[in-house]
């Protein structure tokens, strides 16, 4: 605490200094601060890393009574109030009210806030609206009142939060107090939402630019499965020993990145809402003591975390807006080092996105759609992202200082003049009348007579398809020009209609000269297309055959069945990757490592001389190893098999019927890892009887347990001499 007692009459800077350290004040802190010391409203947007909470911690200590500060996020709520507490002398300084709280905890902030002990009081919107709380706030005097990540009071913003559209008629309940809205990410449609919803329409509003100089803004085309792993495994390893961020937006798709990553040696841990919070507790403090380098999460991951560190951020899958696009690459480069921002985009993402929206409110539906292809058009555009991005949020950028801090300008794909066509297009769309959207539009130039443009009435008239000698990705790409040039509007409150703005007027009657290049077109690919390419994948029909040659070999000399060397599924990968080491050969389905260095010797020395006689170029990328021989239920399955569990106990467990759980053991075995199922079948079969068929498993060409039934004249069950045989394959194969 500063050595003077709190007080209003007290000098920021002074307590600036003396409590936190600090020698002078951030960019608008200070004029915040001084605000809302006035006791007027006032709303403030900072990007992520600037300096928000001290807007509202420093005041909260000058000021008599207790500041609320209200906040969606229990983590971050409970990151502040440790950090404030550091710098006080008395625990009572700040407190939580959330959800978290035991009987005990809740009592104590009850008492340190009727003392008057208590300057900042964190609470989340769900805790602010009970009865009890309201009493309670009741009796003590209130300073203020900050509402943080203010964007979530507005339809419009990435994280709308039903609860928060009641914190004016809650706060009025309370007491008529000064209120401070905050938030990182706000355009100005959100900006007017929120104002308007709090009841602050006359708030000093304070702005900082949303420029993030540090941040490498770079997008990247989202091809099939394994590429873009194999692209992202590489991004993360010319990041050495650095911390970053791998946003995907489904849970399954985070535990799968997760333990692909882990599996390529990289450590990576994966946060999501359907995970117990005590273990996401254990993985966020992992990222942040540097126990692990990468955190794969969902988007709820980063908001209540300061680490300054964070070299690089990937979205896996396209944002559902640039608002959320912003504040999660926000969180690289803190530190004022440079961050890279990595989006991998595919146009089948965007498609998959509005699907999910289907069934919710027609008004969500348009804005969702209106949000989606705002993000859409950043991934495509061909201008400077910067620019575009910072349009997005009504902020004027010069092209000139990115400072090639983004792939659009580091590597600029060849311009042309475009000066008469933004005239021209510019005219037409003067002569409609009409706000439009951007299809209804594109659609007009090239002449497309759509139920719409016939609709209108705009086939009939004498500009329609005067663009048609260039594309529709060409028209496209001038329209986004033309808006972040300023010279088109986009109506938010029609869903992104657009119509011409003064600005356009002025231009067409004194034109200057734009150059353009055309925005990416990028290949829509979906899962489905890589199985396919999967099953047509080329298999070197020579060397198979060989190979199959060779594993008889093999198999005579360890008098074996061929089949538990290799199957031929095995075989074929092999033909096809030409794997010539052990590592690389463990990586080839139904091999694994155990039985790679138990039989791959010679087969890798056979691979390796047939390459090098027939001049094959074999792939140098990254190898990469999958991740369906560890998935979760196999895991599962091991690890009950080997605390001895009754196997259909684990069936029954896993919710698969025991035919299911039977395949589930073979592809265990047959993947390289050992399992002992004696512990089962030796309550129904005797050591001597287990013998007998064992060896007859050694006399058979290939796998067939209906051939053993049938020799076995029907003695043994289906079920028996499969388990037995999964047994076999393991002792002699593994």
């Amino acid at each position: 605490m500063p050595t003077t007692e709190v007080g209003h009459k007290l000098e920021p800077r002074k307590v600036l200094k003396e409590f936190f350290g600090f020698d002078g004040f951030k960019d608008n802190q200070e004029a915040v601060i001084s605000c809302i010391l006035a006791k007027k409203d006032c709303f403030v947007i900072m990007p992520t890393g600037a300096g928000k909470s001290m807007c509202y911690q420093l005041p909260a200590m000058m000021m008599e009574g207790t500041a609320i500060v209200i906040s969606p996020l229990i983590a971050l709520m409970k990151n502040q109030v440790d950090n404030i507490r550091g710098f006080a002398n008395k625990s009572s300084f700040a407190h939580f009210l959330n959800s978290t709280l035991c009987k005990a905890d809740l009592s104590q902030v009850v008492e340190d806030m009727l003392s008057g002990e208590t300057k900042l009081l964190y609470v989340a919107p769900e805790t602010l609206k009970k009865e009890e709380t309201i009493e309670l706030l009741k009796q003590v005097k209130i300073s203020f009142v900050a509402v943080d990540e203010a964007h979530c009071i507005s339809e419009w913003g990435h994280d709308f939060r039903p609860e928060y559209r009641r914190i004016k008629q809650m706060i009025k309940a309370i007491d008529d107090v000064p209120l401070m809205a905050l938030t990182a990410t706000a355009t100005p449609k959100v900006q007017q939402d929120v104002q308007k919803n709090l009841g602050m329409m006359n708030a000093q509003l304070f702005k900082s630019s949303f420029n993030r100089p540090n941040l490498f803004y770079q997008v990247r085309p989202k091809g099939r499965k394994d590429i873009v792993h194999k692209e992202i495994i590489s991004f993360i390893k010319g990041h050495l020993n650095s911390s970053g961020i791998v946003y995907c937006l489904s849970r399954k798709k985070v535990e799968e990145v997760a333990e692909m990553l882990n599996m390529n040696g990289i450590k990576a841990f994966a946060y999501h809402a359907g995970l117990d919070s005590k273990v996401r507790v254990q993985h966020q403090d992992a990222f942040l003591m540097e126990d692990c380098n990468v955190i794969v999460a969902t988007i709820a991951f980063g908001m209540g975390i300061d680490k300054p560190d964070v070299r690089f951020v990937i979205h896996y899958d396209v944002p559902k807006s640039l608002e959320g696009f912003y504040q999660e690459t926000g969180r690289g480069g803190r530190d004022g080092l440079q961050g890279d921002c990595l989006l991998l985009y595919n146009p089948s993402d965007i498609e998959k996105l509005e699907k999910f929206m289907k069934d919710k409110p027609v008004a969500e539906q348009e804005i969702g759609t209106l949000l989606i292809a705002e993000t859409a058009a950043f991934a495509e555009s061909s201008q400077c992202r910067r620019k575009v991005l910072l349009h997005y949020f009504g902020e004027i950028f010069d092209e000139k200082n990115c400072n090639k801090m983004c792939d659009n300008c580091a590597h600029p794909k060849p311009k042309k003049d475009v000066t008469q066509d933004l005239v021209g297009m510019l005219k037409a769309i003067g002569k409609l009348k009409n706000e439009l959207s951007i299809s209804h539009l594109v659609n007009y130039f090239v002449g497309n007579k759509t139920d719409e443009i016939k609709y209108y009435g705009h086939h009939e008239l004498p500009d329609f398809g005067f663009g048609k000698h260039k594309d529709k990705l060409f028209w496209k790409s001038l329209v986004r020009l033309a808006l972040v040039h300023g010279f088109l509007n986009k109506n938010i409150e029609k869903y992104g209609l657009l119509s011409l703005l003064p600005l356009a007027e002025a231009y067409i009657q004194s034109p200057t000269a734009h150059e353009m290049a055309v925005d990416i077109e990028y290949e829509s690919v979906n899962d489905e297309d890589f199985e396919h390419f999967k099953a047509e994948s080329i298999c070197d029909e020579e060397l198979f055959s060989h190979l199959k040659d060779l594993r008889r070999k093999v198999a005579k000399e360890k008098s074996l069945p061929p089949y538990v060397i290799f199957q031929d599924p095995s075989l074929e990968d092999m033909a096809t990757k030409y794997p010539i080491t052990i590592e690389e050969l463990s990586n080839i389905n139904g091999v694994g490592k155990n039985k790679a260095r138990k039989f791959g010797e010679p087969f890798v020395e056979y691979i390796a001389k047939f390459v090098l006689e027939n001049n094959i170029e074999r792939e140098h990328d990254i190898v990469l190893k999958g991740n369906s021989e560890r998935s979760a239920k196999r895991v599962n399955i091991i690890l009950n098999v080997d605390k001895k569990v009754d196997l259909p106990v684990i069936s029954k467990q896993l919710g698969i019927s025991f035919d299911e759980l039977l395949q589930e053991l073979n592809q265990i075995v047959n993947s390289g890892t050992k399992l002992n199922l004696r512990y089962f079948f030796n309550e129904f079969l005797e050591e001597d009887l287990q013998n007998e068929i064992t060896a007859y498993f050694r006399t058979m060409e290939i796998a067939d347990v209906d051939a053993a039934v049938d020799y076995f004249d029907g003695e043994y069950s289906h079920e028996e001499l499969e388990i037995m045989h999964i047994q076999f394959l393991s002792d002699v194969g593994n």
